[in-house]
C-alpha cells in the first residue's frame, strides 16, 4: 500500500528554523495536492501550508511569510522549510497527501513529527 514518512521535528528556541521532509512510498500512480498539518495538545488539527501538482501554494495566515512548503516530484517528497519560529508553532506536524493509486485518489497521512518551540 501506500506509507508516508515525516522526519526533521525536534526541540528548536524561538526565532530559530526547522526543516520537515515527508516522502510517500508504495504503490503510486500520481501524487496530487500535499500538505502540512500541525496539531497542538488540546486542539483541532489544522492545515498551515498546501502545494498542488503543479507547484501552486497557499499558506494560512499565522505562517504567512515564515512557512515555505515545496516538493520534490520525482522523490515524491514534500517538505516545509520553517523559519522565524515561535512557542506558538509547538505541535505534531502530520503531512498529508492525496495520491490515486489504481482507480481512484485517496487522502493518506503520516504519523506525525513532534516540533516544540522553546527557550
Amino acid at each position: 500500500q501506500v506509507q508516508l514518512v515525516e522526519s526533521g521535528g525536534g526541540l528548536v528556541q524561538p526565532g530559530g528554523s526547522l526543516r520537515l521532509s515527508c516522502a510517500a512510498s508504495g504503490r503510486i500512480l500520481r501524487v496530487n495536492d500535499m500538505a502540512w498539518s500541525p496539531q497542538a495538545p488540546g486542539k483541532q488539527r489544522e492545515l498551515v501550508a498546501t502545494i498542488n501538482s503543479g507547484g501552486s501554494t497557499n499558506y494560512a495566515d499565522s505562517v504567512q511569510g515564515r512557512f515555505t512548503i515545496s516538493r520534490d516530484t520525482a522523490k515524491n517528497t514534500v517538505y516545509l522549510q520553517m523559519n522565524s519560529l515561535k512557542p506558538e508553532d509547538t505541535a505534531v506536524y502530520y503531512c498529508r497527501a492525496n495520491i490515486r493509486v489504481v482507480l481512484a485518489s485517496t487522502d493518506y497521512w503520516g504519523q506525525g513529527t513532534q516540533v516544540t518551540v522553546s527557550s
